[in-house]
């Protein structure tokens, strides 16, 4: 059997990232929260808490945290069909989830902000580059993920959404002055790149598909969507942009393809973790109408 509140505790832990600021969420002493995660890891005979700044989840906890996230899914899913079980007052329940910052920038900020408007969630939303937000599910730390991998993490479904389009794109100057003799392997060596972080491979996967071969590039890091943007518009480097962002940039000249027609189009999936939860099943309907919109066919 299952301690909740010790549950509860830990994850709070987790969420906050820190025994203090979970004891205040929780309206408990800092001692209760540790004497609680004392005893369940006791009981589960090993670490669930690495204490550090921020206290982070080991993958066990990681784990511990997914169920008690289930479970409260599943409690609402109850309180909805039977509200004489449901405590007095609005009850939301954590729905975490993770995006690449992209997909986060363009179509899917609005399909969760329709999605919460209506839902008693409180979304928790996790960013990171789309060929690593299945990690995310596999270690537990999130319900459902927008991801490039079609594979399913263990324990969830997968879904193909579509594909996002992006164009390799500069400042008019930064071309008349990095590209003045073509775009080529010598010239991309030298000028500098963009990229989001160093998970960030899509620069290199253009290149390589234009240049046949590897190629390091100089780049500078920026991780924002639109500060990416701006970065171009601003002189700053070359890099790969979804073209929903760019559309008007390129439009009107501010931006321009380093070589027109060669869009990089990249698939992604909506994984989640099978779950009976009506409240899953729901967002999951609201992120594949808004794809449909929004992307490319797969």
């Amino acid at each position: 059997m299952f301690d909740y509140p010790a549950l509860a505790a830990l994850a709070a832990v987790v969420r906050e990232g820190s025994f203090e600021r979970a004891a205040a969420a929780l309206h408990v002493t800092p001692s209760a929260v540790s004497q609680r995660i004392r005893g369940l890891e006791e009981r589960v005979g090993c670490a669930l808490v690495v204490r550090a700044q921020p206290c982070r989840a080991t993958d066990t906890g990681l784990r511990l945290c997914q169920h008690l996230d289930r479970v409260h899914l599943l409690e609402q899913d109850m309180h909805a069909t039977l509200p004489a079980l449901a405590r007095d007052g609005t009850t939301r329940v954590t729905l975490p989830v993770a995006v690449n910052a992209d997909s986060l920038a363009t179509w899917f900020a609005p399909a969760m902000a329709a999605y919460a408007a209506n839902a008693p969630v409180l979304m928790q939303l996790s960013v990171d580059d789309q060929d690593h937000t299945r990690e995310w599910l596999r270690s537990g730390a999130v319900l459902a993920a927008v991801t490039g991998s079609p594979r399913p993490a263990s324990g969830c479904n997968s879904r193909p959404l579509g594909a996002m389009r992006y164009v390799a794109a500069a400042s008019p100057a930064f071309v008349a002055r990095h590209f003045a003799r073509g775009v080529s392997a010598g010239s991309l060596a030298l000028a500098p790149s963009l990229a989001f972080n160093r998970k960030d491979e899509l620069q290199a996967r253009w290149v390589r598909r234009l240049c046949h071969r590897d190629i390091d590039l100089p780049r500078h890091t920026v991780p924002s969507s639109q500060a990416f943007v701006t970065a171009a518009l601003a002189g700053m480097g070359w890099g790969l942009q979804p073209l929903a962002m760019v559309q008007r940039d390129l439009r009107a000249g501010r931006l321009v393809e380093l070589v027109p027609d060669t869009a990089l189009d990249v698939p992604l999936h909506w994984q989640h973790a099978r779950s009976a939860s009506a409240l899953l099943e729901d967002l999951t309907r609201q992120v594949l109408a808004a794809a449909r919109l929004a992307l490319l066919p797969g």
